[in-house]
């Protein structure tokens, strides 16, 4: 342990399991108030002396009680949203705070009716609202009895409301732990879940930095890698606010990346800048002489943050280490080490992720040879023979035969068809990415397919495609086959001239929307199968808005 807030801790994450039981603890809180109540009933129906209440109705309060905590615990078993309310326990405090009032003495029991408001307040949202809660129901306890009570029993009254204080406090704090563990484990979970592998593995860590920056409310949450073997650094970097998030790593130079990489391996830190004038703080800095203090102060300089903690990285063919930054002074161990079990359970999959890709990767460019030595076998070769064939017959035909034209033109066809079928063949061979023109292939590949479409269709599509979408060519392989279904029903199905098809990529989505003109005659509602399918299995969403003159829009959304 180093002096102005710099901690240094040994590297031992623990597995955590995840327990998806918050449904039915609603169910249980909902359950247990039904109980409640009807106990309160029954024991008013059957020992009325047990709790001294004024009037002879009073009664029908405790039975509104019943059924509104049966309605409740209805509505929890039909998995309604309002069950799970936060109005729910200040109803609660309500109801209680008016069974006070009706006993009309400081020294009834009914007081403890309070302590399952605090408890599902606290267990369900946090120490917050668990602490207002607490708050709440001392200070009514105290002012019902004050107003209510004639004769007020302060020393009974002063018990029961620091008994209600303290352990509603402890409540509180037991129910933010258990709060705090629920998202840990939803966010392991989260992580540890194979992404769908058209996504990427820069998509993959560019969502679990993501994820760990919201989880921890941070301003930026970097990830800085070395190559073990070439010693190249590339850094990636999320930072809160900012609508589009670049999905690949930054390549940087050693020296830029030495101080993120100057921290011992295998150690977790976590440092707080210390709350003193920068002079003061220089002159403090001077006199200690720490070296782990001056590094804590170079790295939170280096990532503009008032506070961080990190956590190293190490994989097969890299290692590095992730930052989490953030402007307050609130890290603590328990970040650091939650940090390091992000990383044990995340950083495993991502490389599995990249293992497959690569050899998915493998075995399509196996493919593409295959097919491309097929293509020459099978259809080059026969076409060579047929010119062969064709000028074999040419040469026989007398000069003032007919036919000569027509067989030179038949050739010049064939030739032609294999120059075609060869530079197709090689193009897959070599699976280049960009044309001549440095133009985007997919941009390429979309004017191709609406050429072709107006061609054969004469139907007029206008391409508006935004410059870089950065999308991984597997994932843009999809969206290739989404669009040819999407012009396909527009020239099988309709009677337009005209459409138009854009694609753009905003805030994680890639939003995709394919027109057409309408004919003047309205549509009847639709979904397109095929492609509803599909979009369904990138885990994206389709719509479809059409007009009074058949003019129709299909609105793809796809996670990115």
């Amino acid at each position: 342990m180093f002096a102005n807030g710099w901690e240094t801790y040994d590297d031992a994450p623990i597995q955590l399991t995840a327990d998806g039981a918050d449904l039915a603890g609603t169910r249980m809180v909902n359950s247990m108030r039904l109980v409640l109540a009807v106990s309160a009933l029954l024991t008013l129906l059957t020992d009325p002396p047990s709790i001294p209440v004024k009037g002879e109705l009073v009664w029908l309060l405790f039975a509104a009680y019943v059924a509104h905590s049966l309605c409740l615990c209805v509505l929890a078993l039909l998995q309604r949203p309002i069950a799970q309310s936060k109005w729910m326990h200040w109803l609660d405090v309500a109801w209680y705070t008016a069974f006070v009032v009706l006993t009309g003495d400081s020294r009834s029991l009914l007081f403890l009716f309070f302590f399952f408001a605090i408890l599902s307040a606290s267990f369900r949202w946090g120490f917050e609202e668990g602490a207002r809660v607490t708050v709440a129901t001392t200070a009514l306890f105290i002012a019902t009895a004050c107003l209510v009570d004639a004769k007020v029993d302060w020393p009974r009254l002063l018990l029961r409301s620091s008994f209600l204080l303290v352990l509603g406090y402890i409540s509180a704090h037991w129910g933010e732990s258990k709060v705090a563990l629920n998202r840990q484990l939803a966010l392991l979970r989260d992580v540890s879940q194979l992404s769908n592998p058209r996504f990427g593995v820069d998509h993959t860590v560019t969502s679990v930095l993501d994820k760990t920056r919201t989880f921890f409310g941070a301003k930026n949450c970097v990830l800085i890698l070395r190559d073990k073997e070439t010693g190249v650094c590339q850094v990636r970097s999320i930072q809160a606010g900012r609508s589009k998030q670049s999905v690949h790593a930054e390549s940087i130079s050693a020296k830029t990346a030495a101080p993120l990489l100057a921290l011992p391996a295998h150690q977790l830190v976590t440092y707080s800048r210390p709350r003193q004038p920068l002079w003061l703080r220089s002159l403090m800095s001077r006199m200690s002489n720490t070296p782990a203090t001056d590094v804590g102060e170079r790295l939170s300089d280096f990532l503009d943050g008032e506070a961080f903690i990190g956590a190293p990285v190490s994989l097969r063919r890299s290692e590095g280490r992730i930052y989490v930054v953030n402007d307050k002074h609130t890290c603590s161990k328990a970040d650091v080490l939650f940090l390091s079990h992000i990383v044990a359970q995340a950083f495993p999959v991502i490389e599995n992720i990249e293992l497959v890709d690569r050899m998915a990767s493998e075995a399509a460019s196996q493919e593409r040879q295959k097919i491309a030595l097929d293509i020459h076998d099978r259809a080059v070769q026969p076409y060579i023979g047929l010119t062969l064939g064709l000028s074999a017959i040419r040469n026989k035909a007398e000069l003032t035969n007919p036919l000569r034209d027509d067989i030179d033109k038949l050739s010049s066809i064939a030739r032609q068809a294999i120059d075609d079928l060869r530079h197709y063949a090689g193009t897959f061979r070599r699976n280049k990415g960009q044309s001549n023109t440095q133009e985007p292939i997919y941009t390429a590949t979309l004017k191709k397919q609406t050429a072709q479409v107006k061609a054969l269709y004469g139907v007029d599509i206008a391409v508006d495609v935004e410059a870089n979408l950065q999308i991984n060519d597997r994932m843009m392989a999809e969206v290739l086959q989404i669009v040819r279904e999407g012009l396909s029903n527009i020239c099988r199905h309709t009677l337009a001239q005209f459409g138009a098809l854009r694609l753009q990529r905003s805030a994680g989505w890639l939003h995709i929307q394919i027109e057409n003109a309408g004919a003047c005659a309205p549509l009847p509602p639709f979904s397109p199968r095929s492609i509803t399918e599909r979009v369904a299995s990138l885990g994206g969403l389709v719509s479809v808005q059409s007009d009074a003159d058949g003019f129709t829009s299909v609105q793809i959304q796809i996670p990115v």
